[in-house]
């Protein structure tokens, strides 16, 4: 009699809320649930905190993939180019590649965060033994929902949404608006110094890159442009706020963060870091 093939269960943690509330939701439903994060050594401090919470909360270790292989060696390998939206090296190297070596040629159900008012979907592998599923979606839950299940279970937002950054990954990451840079340079300005000194010409063109698209983090941090941006942010702000009526102050700053470069929200191959 052949022997049934067992199937692994495997939750991706982003350090966001919501694969947070994801693991959450599911601890009861998949006790055997592995929980894994893939480590770029370029979070933020929070971020690390706010896993040590889950794992608290799940009664299980949240396993760190590519702990000893972070940023800076791909970076290196890629010859100091930075990554972008048409370059996603780091989503492949750092967090899709780990993810596949980790399930290597099981049988996989992979949990993933998206919500069922979410019109995306995130590519999280092409491999034919990996299959993803969308509880949040099959079950109907919304963002309010993911604030209930994480202010219910005591382990909260992620700690980075009290000084106003909206989103998980890399402290530099180049998915980020202008206004959370600046926040960035107000609450740790030595991690904004770090990200500058990656701003430098590629050495096999010559070509100079930047973090945020158009301009580089020297001129971002100008007093009279720090000023500009946190207008410009307020007035964005007034305006949704304006528009929508019974909406959560989470949901007007999400909004307002993908709204304010509409050219630069292809974030699908980043799901996987955000969620």
């Amino acid at each position: 009699m052949a022997e049934t093939k067992k199937v692994r269960h495997i939750l991706s943690l982003s350090g966001g809320k919501d694969s947070a509330a994801l693991a959450i939701y599911m601890r009861d439903r998949v006790p055997e649930m592995e929980y894994i994060f893939s480590d770029t050594n370029k979070e933020l401090p929070e971020t690390y905190e706010y896993l040590e919470r889950i794992s608290s909360y799940l009664g299980k270790e949240v396993i760190r993939l590519n702990a000893d292989v972070g940023f800076d060696h791909w970076y290196e390998m890629y010859g100091g180019m930075i990554p972008s939206n048409h370059r996603r090296w780091c989503t492949r190297a750092l967090k899709l590649k780990p993810f596949e070596q980790h399930c290597g040629n099981d049988e996989v159900i992979n949990y993933v965060g998206l919500r069922a008012e979410e019109n995306r979907s995130g590519y999280i592998s092409h491999k034919s033994n990996i299959k993803a599923v969308y509880p949040f979606k099959e079950d109907g839950l919304v963002l309010r929902d993911i604030e209930a299940i994480l202010r219910e279970s005591g382990v909260g937002m992620p700690p980075y949404t009290k000084w106003g950054r909206t989103r998980s990954g890399c402290y530099f990451c180049f998915y980020q608006q202008k206004i959370e840079w600046v926040r960035l340079k107000e609450t740790y300005p030595e991690l904004y110094d770090k990200a500058k000194e990656y701003e430098r010409p590629y050495e096999k063109t010559g070509n100079f890159f930047t973090w945020s698209q158009g301009e580089s983090l020297v001129e971002m941090e100008q007093p009279e442009r720090v000023e500009q941006i946190k207008r410009e942010h307020i007035i964005r702000i007034e305006r949704i706020k304006a528009r929508k009526e019974n909406t959560t102050l989470l949901e007007i700053f999400a909004d307002a963060e993908t709204t304010e470069e509409p050219d630069d929200d292809d974030d699908q191959g980043c799901l996987v870091c955000q969620l």
